[in-house]
């Protein structure tokens, strides 16, 4: 039935749910005006094909019976097949990337829909959720972090405090409670207000991390999990994204520059990837001497390019795009040619998203570093990685002003097995870590893609994956043991098809 569908459930059933902080006190509960609510679907006015509703959460889950609540926003894909055998709860990663329209990525997966209703969420922060904000500013464009300078390197961090001091200013006391551990919270009481004892979800790059926190907080409500593209939760923030210089490089140098180079005659930038290398060196150079300006004001500097390529190298289907971005670069840089329609590459990205990524990983992040160090480890891995080893993303997490938490390690003692996807040269979350995790999470199964390097695999056009995936989602067939794939072809970009239509998942995770 289309349009207005109440779910209705009790009081009793979330406290049942909710486990304790400690044995020797009990949890503080939501009041019943909270937990006796009801989702309200209907058809999503910006989402053609999904519904979508909202539900109030606990501003604050330490005080959950204060009053104060905010609105988490919410899809969902009706299974096909008559009545939902279940519900799976969906994630992109980020951490901070709204997710509801991710539901639509599985309208062609009939096995799954047949059977189970998907869930898209936009976690609090982010999205139609209740919103965090930096007041607009991004740090990590403000200059060129290859410039080792003393000037330069204390603009740098300088730049890095600033963000942190923004987004914790403009985002008031709602900055300190949007985190890993609130996050779950909420995802649990949506379970309830779904009506489902247990859950499944599918969660891409970051949403691995909090799909491994939900069941670490909650292993008894865990059905079935799908990680895709694993960030290493069994360690922390800062030692994930600093492992993106080593990955970036990997994919960008073994996938990317060679793809680029055998279309020479479409991109002109070289026969060899070392010689697409030289140019994209050289473009940038020019970049950052003399900025672009293109026509709607926007600047386009050696920064702008490093982070068109870096956003290339999570799926193969953007090479095409990025490989005309720079193509266009150099010959605009060099005068080669007067400035004409921009490439779609050349974007933005909303400030709540980063707001949100900003919020979770410094308040969940006890930091290590200070200006000394930081500025050491870019030196160290910019040599090594020089796509993306000098960008520290985190940077603003050594000037935060973090709340007291302490989250649960997650083990996976006591859980049931998660299914782990993994591509063997994903930027964003290396396949080493993922190894890691696999390793410290018990009962998990790893599910290796081999000769691939995308960031997020199921769903988008793996068959061999996509079998195992819904087997284990559907059927619940778990892999006796690892399992391994065979990956997809890079794409001809001389087909009329080469564009891709799939979401970015996970950026930056």
């Amino acid at each position: 039935m289309r349009g207005r569908v109440a779910v209705v459930v009790s009081a009793a059933l979330l406290a049942a749910a909710l486990p304790t902080y400690a044995q020797a006190q009990p949890e503080p509960r939501p009041d019943r005006s909270v937990t006796d609510q009801t989702i309200t679907w209907a058809p999503c006015a910006d989402i053609e094909g999904l519904e979508c509703g909202t539900f109030r959460s606990p501003f604050d889950w330490r005080t959950p019976a204060d009053g104060r609540t905010i609105t988490i926003a919410v899809s969902r894909l009706k299974a096909r097949g008559g009545e939902a055998r279940g519900s799976v709860l969906t994630n992109p990663g980020g951490p901070g990337a709204p997710g509801r329209a991710l539901p639509l990525v599985y309208t062609g997966r009939t096995k799954l829909v047949d059977a189970l209703e998907i869930i898209g969420i936009d976690p609090r922060g982010t999205g139609a959720s209740t919103n965090v904000t930096c007041g607009g500013l991004d740090w990590l464009a403000v200059t060129d972090p290859r410039d080792r300078s003393r000037a330069n390197t204390n603009l740098l961090y300088d730049a890095a405090e600033l963000q942190a001091t923004a987004c914790q200013a403009r985002s008031g006391e709602f900055g300190k409670v949007v985190n890993t551990e609130q996050t779950v919270r909420d995802l649990d009481l949506l379970r309830h207000l779904l009506g489902r004892e247990k859950i499944n979800w599918i969660g891409y790059s970051g949403g691995t991390w909090m799909g491994a926190y939900y069941a670490t907080y909650f292993p008894d409500r865990v059905d079935k999990f799908v990680l895709d593209s694993n960030a290493d939760f069994t360690t922390t923030f800062q030692d994930v994204f600093d492992d993106f210089g080593h990955g970036f490089e990997r994919r960008f140098r073994t996938d990317f520059l060679p793809w680029v180079a055998r279309y020479d005659g479409l991109y002109r930038l070289g026969t060899t990837g070392e010689q697409v290398r030289r140019v994209y060196e050289t473009t940038r150079a020019k970049l950052a001497a003399n900025p672009l300006t293109l026509d709607d004001g926007s600047v386009v500097d050696g920064v702008r390019l490093d982070l068109v390529l870096v956003r290339a190298q999570y799926d193969k289907h953007a090479f095409p795009d990025a490989a005309a971005a720079l193509a266009w670069l150099s010959q605009v840089a060099t005068g080669v040619t007067a400035q004409t329609e921009v490439p779609a590459a050349l974007t933005r990205y909303p400030d709540a998203s980063n707001a949100t990524l900003y919020a979770i990983t410094c308040n969940d992040t006890r930091f290590r570093h200070n200006r000394v160090t930081m500025a050491a480890e870019a030196e160290r891995l910019g040599r090594q990685f020089p796509l993306f080893g000098y960008y520290q993303i985190l940077a603003p997490c050594a000037s935060w002003d973090r709340p007291r938490l302490e989250l649960r390690t997650p083990t996976g003692r006591g859980v049931p097995p998660v299914l782990m996807v993994q591509s063997v040269r994903d930027p964003a979350t290396p396949l080493e870590g993922a190894q890691r995790t696999h390793r410290n999470f018990a009962g998990s199964r790893l599910l290796t893609v081999t000769d691939e390097g995308d960031h997020g695999i199921y769903g988008f056009g793996n068959a061999c994956v996509d079998d195992v995936v819904e087997s284990f989602l559907v059927d619940g067939v778990v892999p006796p043991g690892d399992l391994t794939c065979p990956g997809l072809p890079l794409p001809d970009p001389t087909a009329p098809t080469a564009a891709s239509t799939r979401p970015l998942v996970g950026w930056p995770l």
